[in-house]
C-alpha cells in the first residue's frame, strides 16, 4: 500500500489557519483563533499545525510539502512571532506564495468545476516587491505606472484563469498604502481597495474594524439616497476611491450609547457604504469577465463575504456558474496554500470535493465525558438517535434555545450546523433574547434561517442554493410573520440551504423539527458570544453554556440541560 501524500498549507496573516491535504483532499483544517481563543488570531502557526497533525495521527516527518503565505514578509523556517514547528529541521520543504494566489487556489481547490475564471477582491494582499520576489515571471502583468511608483503598494484585486491544473494570472492591480492615521475615516490598508473602504466606514460607525460584517447587518435599517457622493470610479481599467467622500462624514461613533442615540444617522451611512461596495464589486467583476470570458467564475478574498453584493452579482447572470468560496477571508489562505502545493507544485490532478466545509476533528465519548465531569454538571446520554432528534425538535418548538455541537467544526466564519445555537424561527421575542442574553451583542444584528434544501423555494423569493450562508434572499410576504426571527428589517434573509450529503445530522434535526412543527427550518447562529471565536472543544461549549442563557446543550448524543443542574 502506497504511503499517502500529505501537503500542509499554513496562513500566517491575521485570521491564521492550517490545512492538511491527504492525496489531494482536505482531511483536517483549523483556524488558529478556535484554539488560542483570541479572535482573528494569526502570526505563529505552531498551534494550528500541531492540531492538524494530532487529528490525522501523523508526525511532521510524514508531511511531504509545506506551502505558506503571510502578508508583508516571508516567514523564516525556525521563527515567526515565536518558535515554529519546523525549527531545527530541514524537512519538509517549505514553499512561499503570494496572498492573492492563495485566495484564488482556495476557491479552485474546492469548486465543483475544473475550468473557470477567478476573481480576488480584498483589503490588502502582498506588497508588490514581495510579489515580484515570489513570482518574477508575472512582472509583465503589472502596469508600468505601478512599477514606477516608489511608495509601498499591495495587491487589491486580481483576476486569474484556471485550466484544471494551474492558475494563470490575467490581471493584477495594486494600490499604495494609506498613510497611518487615527482618523476614523482613514483607510486602514491600501488606499484604493474595496475592503479598506468598508473597514474604514465600519470604524466610523462602530468605533472598530474587527467585525465589518456588522455594517452589512445595519444597512437594511438605512434609507437609500441620503448621500449623493460616489466613493469609487473606474479609470483606465482600474478601480480607485474618491477620497473626497470623507468630507461628507464628520460624526464618528463615540461608543455604543452614542451610536444608539444617533441610530438612524449611522444606519443611513451603512446603507450608503453597502450600496457603494455593491456598485464597485459588480462593476469590477463585470469589467473583468467581459474582458476574459468564461462560463464559470470563482470569487474569493474578504470582500466575497458580503452576502448582499454576492446575491446581486448572481442576479447579473454574467456567467453560468459562480462559486463563492466559503472561507473567502484570510482564514482561507492556508486552504489555498495547500491546493497550490498539490496542483501546481506537485503537479497532481485535482480531486473531487463534495462541497463540505467542515474539517475539524471529532471528539470521542471519553473526551466529552471528561469535559463534563471536570465541570461537575449533570448529563444524560441518549443512545437512540431518533430520541435525541425528537426531543430537540420538541424543545425548539416550545421556544427553547439549543447549543448544537456535532462532529468536526466548520472552517470559515459561518456556523453551518456543527457549532451552532438553534432556535425557533418564528416565536416572538426569541431574536431579542438571543442577542441580549446569549450572544451579548447589538439588538439590530440579524439571524439566519437554516432550511432544508428542497423547501427553500416555498419560503424565499429567489430560492437560491446557499449552503454556506453567503447569499441573501427575500422572505416571501406570506411567511414574514412566521419567520420574524430570521427575516431582517428590509425583508431580506441570509439563507443557509442544508445539504444532507455533508451535513447529515443537522439535516436530520431540521427534518424532525419540520415533522413536529410544520416548519422546515431553524434559526441558526454561531456557537459563541460577542468578541469570542466559535467554540471548538466540548470544554468550551460547556463553558459558554454556563455563561449564557442557553437552555440546552447537545454534544454529540450527550444532553446537558439547565433543569439538570
Amino acid at each position: 500500500m502506497n504511503k499517502p501524500i500529505y501537503v500542509l498549507g499554513t496562513g500566517l496573516s491575521h485570521n491564521g489557519s492550517a490545512v492538511l491535504l491527504k492525496d489531494g483532499k482536505v482531511c483536517v483544517a483549523i483556524e488558529k483563533e478556535r484554539l488560542s481563543r483570541i479572535k482573528h488570531d494569526g502570526g505563529n502557526d505552531y498551534l494550528a499545525i500541531q492540531y492538524c497533525l494530532d487529528a490525522e495521527n501523523i508526525k511532521l516527518s510524514d508531511i511531504d510539502l509545506v506551502v505558506q503565505c503571510a502578508n508583508f514578509e516571508i516567514p523564516e523556517r525556525n521563527q515567526y512571532k515565536g518558535k515554529r514547528i519546523f525549527a531545527n529541521t530541514d524537512f519538509p520543504k517549505i514553499v512561499n506564495i503570494s496572498h492573492h494566489l492563495a485566495h484564488a487556489y482556495s476557491a479552485v481547490g474546492t469548486a465543483s468545476f475544473n475550468e473557470c475564471n477567478v476573481v480576488v477582491i480584498d483589503g490588502c494582499g502582498s506588497p508588490l516587491d514581495q510579489f515580484l520576489q515570489l513570482h518574477p515571471e508575472h512582472k509583465h502583468l503589472i502596469q508600468p505606472d505601478i512599477i514606477k511608483e516608489t511608495k509601498m503598494q499591495c495587491e487589491k484585486d486580481s483576476f486569474y484563469y484556471f485550466n484544471g491544473q494551474k492558475l494563470i494570472p490575467l490581471w493584477k492591480d495594486f494600490s499604495v498604502m494609506s498613510p497611518f492615521s487615527e482618523k476614523n475615516l482613514s483607510t486602514p490598508t491600501t488606499k484604493h481597495s474595496i475592503g479598506g473602504f468598508y473597514a474604514s466606514v465600519s470604524k466610523y460607525v462602530f468605533g472598530d474594524m474587527q467585525d465589518v460584517g456588522k455594517l452589512m447587518g445595519l444597512a437594511p435599517y438605512g434609507t437609500s439616497g441620503v448621500y449623493k457622493v460616489d466613493a469609487f470610479e473606474f479609470k483606465e481599467s482600474r478601480l480607485f476611491i474618491h477620497h473626497t467622500w470623507q468630507y461628507h462624514f464628520d460624526k464618528p461613533s463615540k461608543g455604543y450609547s452614542y451610536f444608539k442615540k444617533h441610530f438612524s444617522y449611522y444606519a443611513n451611512v451603512a446603507k450608503w457604504a453597502q450600496e457603494q461596495v455593491e456598485k464597485a464589486v459588480l462593476e469590477c467583476i463585470q469589467y473583468r469577465t467581459n474582458s476574459y470570458p468564461s462560463q464559470n467564475l470563482c470569487y474569493s478574498g474578504g470582500v466575497a463575504l458580503n452576502a448582499v453584493a454576492n446575491s446581486k452579482l448572481l442576479d447579473l447572470k454574467l456567467v453560468d456558474n459562480i462559486y463563492f468560496e466559503p472561507a473567502a477571508g484570510d482564514n482561507g489562505l492556508a486552504l489555498g496554500c495547500a491546493f497550490y502545493g498539490w496542483l501546481e507544485h506537485l503537479n497532481k490532478p485535482k480531486t473531487y470535493h463534495n462541497g463540505n466545509t467542515c474539517f475539524g476533528k471529532s471528539y470521542t465519548d471519553q473526551e466529552i465525558e471528561k469535559a463534563i465531569s471536570n465541570e461537575s454538571i449533570h448529563f444524560k446520554k441518549l443512545e437512540n438517535e431518533l430520541d435525541l432528534l425528537h426531543y430537540c425538535a420538541k424543545q425548539l418548538q416550545n421556544g427553547k434555545t439549543i447549543a448544537w455541537f456535532q462532529s468536526g467544526s466548520e472552517f470559515g466564519p459561518r456556523a453551518l450546523g456543527r457549532r451552532s445555537i438553534l432556535a425557533h424561527p418564528g416565536i416572538k421575542g426569541l431574536k431579542d433574547h438571543i442577542n441580549k442574553n446569549i450572544k451579548f451583542r447589538e439588538d439590530f444584528r440579524p439571524f439566519a434561517p437554516a432550511i432544508l434544501k428542497d423547501k427553500v423555494t416555498e419560503y424565499f423569493k429567489y430560492g437560491r442554493n446557499s449552503p454556506y450562508m453567503i447569499l441573501v434572499d427575500k422572505t416571501k410576504p406570506e411567511h414574514v410573520e412566521d419567520l420574524l426571527n430570521v427575516t431582517h428589517y428590509d425583508g431580506s434573509s441570509r439563507v443557509q440551504t442544508v445539504e444532507e450529503t455533508w451535513n447529515p445530522m443537522f439535516h436530520k434535526l431540521i427534518t424532525e423539527f419540520y415533522n413536529v412543527s410544520g416548519i422546515p427550518m431553524v434559526l441558526n447562529t454561531s456557537l459563541n458570544k460577542k468578541g469570542t471565536p466559535i467554540v471548538e472543544t466540548p470544554k468550551e461549549a460547556i463553558k459558554l453554556f454556563k455563561e449564557t442563557a442557553i437552555d440546552i446543550l447537545i454534544i454529540e448524543n450527550y444532553l446537558i440541560e439547565t433543569k439538570l443542574q
